[in-house]
């Protein structure tokens, strides 16, 4: 056996001094290794002397890369190159559009643990359409009251929660707190930041698709990905232009829908719908978790895997044995798989072939969480002021609920002009705060449910997120009373372990 460290993330700044202290050289470029590995499979030299043929012929692993990408379709070896971006001064809302990819990796800018400032992101389609003053006075009045809260929040957390407060360690802690009720009312406009690192392929996918994205500043950021990638490995981003499925299934699929609605029929939830407008602070639009959908059968499915994975036997023959078992063997089979648990510990792969399905009303906070679960699939719709907001109870507590409800209004009296004069589109939507929500579809297998629950239901989590968190842990249970079981926070496990296997 032989393993050989092939590479690694180096800042990009280390390598420029190093090609100032060195004579020009052409192979301190990913593109070497993604041609190396194409070789791989037609080439019986080992993989190091194939990396050393590659440095040594940039141009013609440039080549070759082009041709193992373009005319023969093998995408996968560009996911050898990996990338590593800062991505500064982008909004809120333009940083929902690049985490939406699942295949990446992000750690972005928290609004919980930094104090915010000032800074916000003003569209070009809104100082194209003439409202820049009424899209900047909104977003400086939550803004002012951003600071208001906080200074008002900051003393009633720490009295509210004396013990903590005595604990020279836990004012962070404290002053976060009050910091992410604060954040409910600052807009989708404002500025952040994060890092990301992503392989060349599924930066591709992500230049093309933000070149047909309907916000300007996601289709510039785009563009820039472009540039910076470009120039470095401009043989392994070669697809890159919006496609015509990219930029046109959504709007034809809107149009269809629309045209299926008929001029008879009502559109429910949109805003000014006084049938299912909810008011500012109210928390219900409906039921904010529901389960749609789940794997029928789940528990006796999930015991026919763990059996065809240790047995042997068809899949058919073991799901005819999970279904007849007595409740009791059955229950013991799922203890085994959990005796051995730790809170950091989740079921097997077998897990997974049990899959739920939520829909979900939520606030943009709680969403930026949510979002954070690639691997699941998350749909959603834009943002509506119809839903109401999430009005965080300590700021009704604290005595600026008043206060917090006129800056919500002023916002949505934004939000009307400003989709009056662009005829409704997504730009509209910068001027909205944290609080406000959008429906979503959330469709996961059990097993990374799991992880939800764990992360987001502890009590360290948030506790917007960890309200939703609990409602998808409890219907998860009673959909599959045995595979669900050992649900729930990281810091509740410990007694739960002990209430199932000691009581």
């Amino acid at each position: 056996m032989k393993v050989v460290l092939a590479g690694y993330n180096v800042d990009r700044e280390a390598l420029d001094e190093l090609r100032l202290a060195a004579p020009p050289r052409l192979d301190l470029t990913p593109e070497t290794l993604s041609a190396a590995y194409a070789r791989i499979s037609r080439d019986a030299r080992p993989v190091d002397q194939l990396r050393l043929a590659a440095r040594g012929e940039v141009e013609k692993a440039r080549r070759s890369n082009r041709a193992i990408i373009f005319k023969m379709g093998h995408h996968s070896v560009a996911e050898h190159a990996v990338f590593n971006f800062d991505l500064m001064g982008l909004s809120r809302l333009a940083i929902e559009a690049v985490e939406r990819f699942r295949l990446a990796s992000f750690t972005e800018k928290s609004q919980r643990y930094i104090t915010l400032g000032e800074d916000f992101v003003v569209p070009e389609e809104i100082v194209a359409a003439g409202l820049k003053p009424d899209f900047v006075g909104a977003v400086k009045a939550q803004n002012g009251l951003y600071h208001r809260l906080y200074r008002k929040l900051r003393p009633f957390v720490f009295a509210r929660h004396p013990e903590a407060a005595a604990d020279p360690k836990k004012e962070s802690l404290l002053e976060g707190w009050a910091k992410e009720d604060a954040r409910y009312v600052v807009s989708l406009a404002t500025e952040g930041q994060l890092g990301m690192t992503v392989n060349a392929r599924n930066l591709e996918l992500m230049i093309r698709r933000f070149a047909a994205h309907p916000l300007a500043e996601v289709r510039t950021l785009g563009a820039r990905l472009h540039e910076a990638a470009g120039a470095s490995a401009p043989s392994i981003v070669l697809f890159t232009e919006a496609t015509v499925f990219d930029a046109e299934t959504y709007g034809a699929l809107a149009k269809q829908a629309r045209a299926e609605e008929g001029p008879g029929r009502r559109r429910h939830g949109k805003s000014g719908d006084k049938e299912t407008r909810n008011p500012a602070g109210d928390a219900k639009a409906g039921a904010p978790v529901r389960l749609a959908a789940a794997t029928p059968d789940g528990d006796d499915r999930i015991l026919a895997t763990l059996l065809h994975t240790v047995s042997g036997r068809p899949l058919g023959v073991c799901l005819t044995e999970a279904r007849r078992m007595p409740v009791r063997r059955r229950r013991a089979m799922f203890l085994t798989v959990f005796e051995r648990m730790k809170f950091y510990d989740f079921p097997p792969r077998e897990f997974e072939h049990a899959d739920l399905t939520f829909e979900l009303v939520l606030s943009a906070s709680a969403f930026a969480q949510l979002k954070r679960h690639r691997m699941a699939t998350l749909t959603v719709q834009d943002y509506d002021p119809a839903l109401g907001v999430i009005t965080p109870p300590s700021i009704v507590e604290a005595g600026m609920g008043g206060d917090f409800a006129d800056v919500v209004g002023r916002t949505e009296q934004a939000y009307a002009r400003i989709a009056a004069v662009l005829g409704g589109g997504a730009a509209a939507a910068y001027v909205l705060t944290n609080a406000h929500r959008r429906r979503a579809l959330l469709k996961l297998n059990l097993r990374e449910l799991y992880h939800v629950s764990r992360l987001r239901e502890d009590a360290a989590a948030q506790w917007d997120i960890r309200v939703i968190a609990a409602a998808m842990t409890a219907a998860a249970r009673r959909a599959f009373p045995l595979a669900a079981m050992m649900m729930g926070g990281k810091d509740a496990f410990p007694a739960l372990y002990t209430d199932t296997f000691h009581n």
